[in-house]
Order: C-alpha cells, then sequence, then structure tokens
C-alpha cells in the first residue's frame, strides 16, 4: 500500500496558507479537504494540491509529513511559485 505526504496551498484575498498531511488516496483526500469534511483548519477554503511524495510505509510517510510541516521555508517556495 502506498502512502502519500502533500501539501495543500489556498489563497483568499491576500491570505495565503499552506497544509500538511498524508493519506493514502491523494485524490480522494483532497476532494474531503475541499467539501470541507478533512481537517478543522482547511474548513471553508479552496485548495490546490502543490506538492506530493510517495511512500511504500506510512511509518516513512508520517516522519517526511512531520519533517514538512516544520518547514516553513519549503511550504513558503511551494506557495510562491503556485501564485506565479
Amino acid at each position: 500500500m502506498s502512502c502519500f505526504v502533500y501539501v495543500l496551498g489556498s489563497r483568499r484575498g491576500r491570505d495565503h496558507r499552506t497544509y500538511v498531511g498524508w493519506t493514502v488516496d491523494l485524490e480522494k483526500r483532497l476532494a474531503q479537504h475541499n467539501a470541507g469534511l478533512g481537517a478543522r483548519s482547511t474548513r471553508g477554503r479552496g485548495w490546490s494540491l502543490l506538492y506530493a511524495e510517495r511512500f511504500d510505509t506510512r511509518s516513512e510517510a508520517m516522519r517526511r509529513e512531520w519533517h514538512i510541516k516544520r518547514d516553513r521555508k519549503f511550504r513558503a517556495m511551494l506557495l510562491a511559485k503556485e501564485l506565479d
């Protein structure tokens, strides 16, 4: 079973945000976020996929998620690319 770590981006006026998570079904998870069924912090916003990585195990994906969540420069760079 493949697992994915993903970074979502959202822009509402001048408010730009990113969200990092992991899943086994990337398309379904993005649809859940956009339908307001994802994490509480993602509700009420439109999200687009900025970045994804595939892993063979859940523990690898969760470890990478932990690192990406703490790498604000990486997330800011992804969001800046999306806004161009």
